[in-house]
This record gives C-alpha cells, sequence and structure tokens, in this order.
C-alpha cells in the first residue's frame, strides 16, 4: 500500500523510471515541449521544476548538478544559456500541462508539457474585446445617436452600389 507516498512509480523500477524521466527532461528542454501521458507529465514537472530553477543562478556547482541529473552536455548549455534567460523574472512554475484527451490503442490520458515562456499563442497579447452593446432599448441621448449611426451607413451603401451597377450595364451590350 502507498500510505501517504507522494512518488509515483509509474510502473517502473527506479533506474528505469529515473532514467526516463532523465531523457524527457532533457527532451524537454531541447524541444520545449513533449506529447506523454499526463501521469508522467505530472512526475516530470516535478522532476524539471527544481532544475529550471537551479539554472536562474549559473555557477559550477549548479551545472554540475543539473548535469548529474540530465547527463546532457547540449540540454544543459540550453538550459543556462537560453532557459534561464527568458524565465528570470518568473517566481516558478515554469511548465505547462495541457491534457490533449485520450490515446486510442489504451484509453490512457494524453498531455503535452511545455515551458511556460516559449508558448507563442499564449504569449500574445489578448485582442481588446469590443464593448457589450446593451440589448435593452432605451429612451434618450444615446439611443437616437445610435439610431443616427445605424442610419449614415444605409444612406451610403446605395451610392456605393450605383457604379457597380453602371459597370454592370456597360458590359452587358459588350457580351452580345
Amino acid at each position: 500500500m502507498r500510505h501517504g507516498c507522494k512518488v509515483n512509480h509509474l510502473s517502473r523500477t527506479h533506474a528505469h523510471r529515473v532514467a526516463m524521466l532523465s531523457n524527457m527532461a532533457t527532451s524537454l528542454i531541447m524541444h520545449k515541449r513533449v506529447e506523454t501521458t499526463l501521469a508522467k507529465a505530472k512526475a516530470l514537472r516535478v522532476y524539471v521544476e527544481p532544475l529550471i530553477n537551479r539554472s536562474k543562478e549559473d555557477s559550477t556547482h549548479n551545472r554540475r548538478i543539473v548535469f548529474s541529473y540530465l547527463h546532457s552536455k547540449e540540454a544543459v548549455n540550453e538550459l543556462f544559456r537560453e532557459v534561464s534567460q527568458k524565465i528570470a523574472s518568473r517566481p516558478g512554475g515554469y511548465t505547462r500541462i495541457l491534457k490533449t484527451g485520450i490515446r486510442k490503442g489504451d484509453n490512457s490520458e494524453m498531455a503535452i508539457i511545455e515551458l511556460v515562456d516559449y508558448n507563442e499563442n499564449m504569449l500574445k497579447e489578448p485582442k481588446a474585446k469590443k464593448a457589450k452593446s446593451t440589448r435593452r432599448s432605451r429612451g434618450g441621448k444615446k439611443s437616437e445617436e445610435a439610431a443616427a449611426a445605424a442610419e449614415t451607413p444605409a444612406a451610403e451603401a446605395p451610392a456605393a452600389e450605383a457604379p457597380v451597377a453602371e459597370a454592370a450595364a456597360e458590359e452587358a451590350p459588350k457580351a452580345e
């Protein structure tokens, strides 16, 4: 029985689990996103976030500690050079887990784990939303102004259609 053990063993031996998490962390740092099962993504977040936090202070000691977890010089260099600059002002929460549905073969929940500061779609500023127009009719100046504004485009519309009608009339004799 578990009795409060907080480590998800993922049905693997200790050596297999550590090697798998190391490889997944390396892939996450190099590619900025990994698609995996939800359980592995949650275990990976617990594994990789302290390493990312260590990269904020670039020292030989921190590099050696991170290398002991990742076993990849390229990943350590990427983490300390590129990733640490982007997350320097962030106090925590360096990864995001997005659920993507279920896998067809075994019905396991799938997820994408990604570095927060590297998702360009989420970093874009949201466009300013239009002010919500009221659904009720009101008496007073505002409703009169709205009625006048609604009439103005309607008055311009026939003037815009007239040249199109004249162009169509000119083309009709040419076709005969």
